[in-house]
């Protein structure tokens, strides 16, 4: 997957930076960064995630370098990695999130929001939840995306549905963490009384976010445009004016979860080993090269012969 980005004008991007314009951004960030031991750690500080936080602030280094030293100590503290189906499995029992089956028109992953089925009362395990579907989404995407849909369903939501604590540390993780990741959120029949809702909520979200918000009302037929624009209306819900009957069903869900767990499991394992065996060498070459200064600082280190470019020997 290409994360350096072009524009229809000869190559650059909407910034103005041609491709080696972002390339040495990309390196001047990482050199800011500086070296991590974690493996984990190291395979999340890619080039592409390095351009995402980039695209986030503009591509200014230092403010890139601010929020990415700040992701990488949340996720060091999280682990969001080491999340697994056991851990969630209860609060995934109503459906309130899911990883749909299908994908949109543009190959995003598309996560449903059911926030009037919330079941527990425990803002830790509501945000554990949250991260562990955001890094299934994220880990199911296409080759040639990096983004995911949020489709949000009102159903049974009510203010109390919802506490602002849990949902201000929501738009915090998804902004500061997972920038750049958030291709469009539907909000699909939001009640009237959610706009007073939204009105607090508003002043969370960065001017980019919030372009990504759309509301869609399945009796306003402008707005229904964007689902068929967007979706391919056989594959999407039922709930969201398509033609699937499927609904949510907890034990095929947790089946394909722990399917996923597997293979993240598999490509950690990957990932660290890669790295380990990229240390021996470089620990390796360290040592060839530690030896061979040594070998020369001998009294048998080769010396050139004498001529008009030789340096006379002191003493």
């Amino acid at each position: 997957m290409s994360f350096l980005f072009k524009s229809s004008n000869s190559g650059t991007t909407e910034k103005g930076l041609s491709l080696e314009e972002q390339q040495e951004k990309i390196n001047e960030l990482r050199k800011e960064l500086g070296e991590y031991s974690s493996a984990a750690i190291q395979g999340f500080l890619s080039d592409a995630s390095l351009s995402r936080f980039l695209r986030a602030r503009n591509w200014n280094v230092q403010k890139a370098s601010k929020m990415m030293k700040a992701a990488v100590k949340w996720r060091l503290a999280f682990k969001p990695e080491n999340i697994c189906w056991e851990d969630i499995a209860q609060e995934a029992e109503t459906g309130k999130i899911y990883r749909a089956d299908y994908k949109d028109k543009h190959g995003r992953t598309v996560l449903v929001l059911r926030p009037g089925l919330e079941n527990t009362t425990s803002a830790t395990g509501q945000i554990k939840y949250l991260v562990y579907s955001l890094e299934k989404a994220i880990m199911n995407l296409t080759e040639d995306q990096e983004k995911m849909v949020w489709l949000t369903d009102f159903q049974s939501w009510t203010l109390g549905s919802t506490p602002l604590k849990v949902t201000r540390e929501t738009v915090n993780v998804l902004q500061d963490c997972y920038p750049e990741r958030l291709g469009l959120a539907i909000l699909y029949n939001p009640p009237r009384i959610f706009e007073s809702f939204w009105k607090i909520v508003k002043p969370f979200l960065d001017h980019e976010t919030r372009k990504k918000v759309k509301f869609v009302y399945s009796n306003d037929k402008e707005s229904q445009k964007i689902m068929a624009e967007v979706f391919d209306m056989e594959e999407l819900d039922s709930a969201f004016g398509g033609k699937n009957p499927a609904t949510f069903e907890y034990n095929s869900y947790a089946e394909r979860m722990q399917e996923d767990d597997k293979k993240m499991g598999s490509l950690h394992s990957s990932t660290d080993s890669f790295l380990a065996s990229s240390e021996k060498e470089a620990n390796r070459a360290d040592s060839d090269v530690s030896s061979e200064a040594s070998f020369y600082s001998g009294t048998d280190s080769p010396r050139h012969d004498a001529g008009e470019h030789s340096t006379p020997k002191n003493g």
